[in-house]
């Protein structure tokens, strides 16, 4: 005050509740402002679909959770997801919550599924980011939160979660947040109560039984039982202290009127009129607990939609505490369709909608997932899919919750629902209104991130070959990080991991039926520009045969490798390729006019670039710049995809092979102190480099980040989580105070049997998590062997 004056339910009982709850859900009158488009996201295993059943337990969608440990949740329904106790898809539920309709995406931790974060980011205006409060923020927590800027979600909320775990900080987490540079204003908006008894503070009792909420002044308690109760918080200093609502020496006692100035006075410097009206209160030590919530409330979500702050809420998703609190800051604070310009939004508007993500199911068929960024689609619409030129007859109109489907008849703007019957539709794709004059412009892809290994698929026998490639590209379809190509007559699959390709072995038995072996996992390689070798530079004209005639087609290409600092386009795997003047080629996943000429000049360039001349690995960190194109007008134009190809492969041929790249991952690993000579030691002999042996926040480059600075924020106490403050004093505690973390980067090809080795250097107790960090260019000793792997030694 005076620093401003001076300025799951079980999936054995799938039809409990839910079927009112969908009907209800169905039969609701639409309004976008009540909508929310959300995604739960985080680093595995920090609890996201556990926090979902939860927020379905609380919404009555379900009576009672399911637990990711049984394979019994909602969201995690697909046999693979509930034997490993993963999610490895991300799964949709509208949830009806008081005034608010949140459609809810569970998406998936592990790295290898990025391609699901990738869809979901695409498509919600909010998301609910979740924090480990043992680990705070870690590798995956950074990825996805990148993932959310790349697609430009405007609102977010962090939810430090299992404070009901020994060693959970929220003091340290909140810290964690400013540490990885995640943003710069962490707002605390709830505390913490490990317990209503003082004592268990002194005896570092870990734990969570309560949840201030400092906005709206109110004490929430859950009993042994889990039901919860409100009670507003005394406005008057005194009256707070003497209180029944905490015992007389509780240590929260003292701190609450602190907490809640601070939040008041922080909230004011993103608020003009907020200030004013804080700079106006009286001089008193009560002056900020007078504060009603619907002052603040309209600032908060202002400077929420704005990114000024990070609302931080606090709970145990397990113990379902703190998930009412966070739904209603869910509605209140998150961005709803309406808050997000796009053009001609409305449910008047001509129809616009994206796809972004495509499923299979046995007994629906094809099943598109949508987000209606204008327009209302109805059943028996026909729409025109503009990404690929092709019109597309809408057959239902589905909600889906989970595993669960209610057909509606109609998806208004602003909403998230499944459509049956389209036959080419893929993951990105946009769908407009065939009536009309429109903008048939399309909406912004979904990037799928690069392929990092790669399997051979063997049919058992001739027939099987049919099945097998008509099942991959099904599986393509569905899953677009999933990438195959014929090379030398091998059928080959590219995905993100070991386990993305586990995942893909089993789904291809599974769903699909079909006989084949998979060969040896092996990395993803690739290659870069040579230099040019002496003789005469290639020709950028192509002769060939069309209809009984000869055909001239030119193309002229100016190639040059990509700086350091020069950054690759994904949907060209890293490549970028320009016109001359500048002007980007669209990639041929975006174009799909056949009588475009400029599609066939990228279908050609792509058909490159997949497959170097020299080593038969795909090629990145190319610049290529198409000068020009010219071709006959009585031939067609998809002569000019063979002509772009095969000047392009001279172009390559001039020069010598260039240097070889591989994927590198960033690993965490943590480890006695009596074993931590041995990990360095066998990072390093595998291909390794040590980054830091103190766990500091270091980026992939191996450059320590300069932390956001806390001035200005909130900083909660480390007694707010008692167990912590033990673990310095105890003597039981030892081991833990000698474990040591060590981030290193190493080659992904040296990494695959990382689990088995740290087992064995460890005695069983060291624990690691890998990250993709990126290609990089490995030295000439590396390539030889890499050349000798290939078969191009």
């Amino acid at each position: 005050m005076k620093f401003l004056r001076c300025l799951k339910l079980s999936r054995s009982s799938p039809s409990l509740q839910p079927r009112a709850h969908r009907r209800y859900i169905a039969s609701t009158r639409h309004d976008p402002s009540s909508t929310r488009n959300l995604a739960v996201v985080a680093h595995i295993d920090s609890g996201k679909t556990t926090l979902t059943e939860s927020i379905l337990l609380k919404s009555h969608y379900i009576s009672s959770s399911g637990s990711v440990d049984t394979g019994s949740t909602t969201t995690d329904f697909l046999p693979a997801e509930r034997e490993r106790g993963i999610t490895i898809q991300s799964a949709s539920i509208p949830v009806k919550w008081k005034d608010w309709t949140f459609n809810l995406i569970d998406t998936p931790g592990h790295a290898d599924f990025g391609m699901e974060v990738e869809s979901a980011s695409r498509v919600v205006d909010g998301a609910i980011v979740l924090i480990d409060s043992v680990e705070g923020v870690e590798a995956q927590t950074k990825g996805v939160w990148s993932q959310l800027n790349r697609y430009g979600v405007p609102t977010r909320i962090m939810f430090m979660n299992k404070l009901d775990r020994p060693g959970a900080s929220f003091h340290s987490s909140v810290l964690s947040t400013l540490s990885h540079r995640i943003h710069p204003r962490p707002t605390v908006l709830t505390l913490p109560v490990a317990s209503f008894t003082a004592d268990d503070y002194s005896r570092a009792e870990s734990g969570i039984q309560g949840i201030v909420d400092l906005v709206k002044w109110e004490l929430w308690k859950w009993s042994s039982d889990g039901v919860s109760s409100r009670h507003p918080l005394p406005t008057d200093v005194q009256v707070l202290q003497e209180s029944e609502l905490f015992p007389p020496s509780h240590p929260l006692l003292a701190h609450l009127p602190v907490a809640r100035a601070e939040l008041v006075e922080n909230l004011s410097m993103t608020s003009e009129e907020l200030m004013e009206y804080v700079l106006d209160l009286p001089s008193t030590p009560s002056a900020y607990l007078a504060v009603p919530a619907p002052v603040l409330l309209p600032h908060l979500r202002a400077a929420t939609l704005r990114s000024d702050i990070l609302p931080v809420l606090c709970g145990s998703a397990l113990e379902h505490i703190g998930t009412e609190i966070l739904m209603d800051y869910a509605g209140e604070l998150l961005a709803n369709p309406l808050d997000v310009p796009h053009d001609d939004q409305s449910s008047k508007s001509p129809i616009r909608l994206l796809a972004w993500k495509v499923a299979w199911d046995k007994k629906k068929g094809w099943m598109t997932f949508v987000r209606v960024y204008s327009g209302t689609v109805t059943r028996q619409s026909v729409l025109l899919n503009s990404t690929r030129n092709t019109k597309e007859r809408v057959s239902k109109l589905i909600l889906l919750y989970a595993s669960e489907a209610e057909e509606v008849e109609e998806l208004p703007f602003g909403s998230v629902g499944v459509i049956l019957g389209l036959k080419h539709t893929r993951t990105g794709d946009t769908l407009t209104s065939t009536k009309g004059t429109i903008e048939t412009s399309s909406l912004a892809k979904i990037i799928p991130p690069p392929a990092v290994m790669s399997a051979s698929v063997i049919p058992q026998s001739h027939a099987d070959l049919e099945p097998v490639e008509q099942a991959l590209m099904a599986l393509t379809r569905t899953d677009p990080s999933v990438r195959v190509e014929t090379q030398e007559g091998q059928l080959l699959v590219h995905g993100l991991g070991a386990l993305h390709l586990e995942i893909v072995e089993g789904r291809l038995r599974d769903e699909w039926n079909v006989n084949f072996e998979f060969g040896k996992r092996r990395v993803s390689f690739r290659e870069s520009l040579g230099p040019l070798t002496s003789g005469s530079p290639p020709q950028d004209t192509w002769t060939a045969t069309v209809g009984g005639k000869s055909v001239t087609t030119a193309v002229t290409f100016t190639l040059r490798p990509l700086e350091d600092d020069e950054a690759g386009d994904p949907l060209w795997d890293g490549n970028v390729v320009v016109w001359s003047d500048g002007r980007a080629l669209p990639s041929p996943d975006t174009l799909q006019d056949t009588h475009n000429p400029i599609t066939h000049v990228a279908r050609g360039i792509a058909s490159t670039l997949s497959n170097s001349p020299h080593t038969a690995l795909p090629l990145s960190r190319l610049h290529i710049a198409v000068s020009s194109f010219t071709c006959p007008p009585d031939v067609p134009a998809s002569v000019l995809a063979g002509a772009s190809a095969v000047i392009l492969r001279n172009n390559l041929r001039a020069r010598a092979m260039g240097p070889l790249m591989e994927p590198f991952v960033q690993l965490r690993i943590s480890v006695g102190e009596e074993v931590l000579g041995k990990v360095v030691k066998d990072v390093t002999e595998h291909g390794g480099e040590v980054l830091d042996l103190a766990g500091s926040n270091v980026s992939i480059d191996g450059e320590a980040a300069l932390a956001y600075s806390d001035d200005g924020v909130y900083i909660p106490p480390k007694w707010l989580s008692p167990s912590t403050m033990s673990w310095a004093k105890s003597a039981d505690t030892h081991a833990l105070r000698q474990r040591r973390s060590v981030t290193a980067v190493a080659p992904l090809s040296r990494m695959l049997d990382y689990s088995t080795r740290l087992r064995a250097l460890s005695g069983g107790h060291g624990q690691f998590e890998m990250t993709g960090a990126g290609f990089r260019l490995v030295n000439q000793a590396r390539q030889q062997e890499i050349l000798r792997e290939i078969g191009r030694a």
